[in-house]
């Protein structure tokens, strides 16, 4: 899986990236920057999170290209939803 944000300054995703066996579960955690509320666009802030599954044989080692061939690369997009 691979992890990434609209807004880098702002949000941090930790780990941002790594390789599960199946079922196994992970625990992410999410960071959010100190910023002056309702004086920068948030609407467009969003988590997205991508996962395929590995090569037969791959070795547990997150590899960026696993993304960029012709597999299945299955997106989720979770918008930002900011308390004040």
């Amino acid at each position: 899986y691979g992890i990434k944000t609209t807004n880098m300054k702002r949000l941090g995703v930790d780990p941002p990236c790594g390789v599960l066996d199946p079922k196994e579960a992970v625990l992410l955690a999410v960071s959010c920057d100190a910023f002056a509320y309702g004086q920068e666009d948030t609407n467009n802030d969003r988590i997205t999170i991508e996962w395929t599954n590995t090569p037969d044989g791959a070795a547990k080692q997150f590899r960026r290209e696993w993304f960029q061939g012709d597999g299945m690369v299955r997106r989720k997009n979770l918008p930002i939803e900011y308390n004040p």
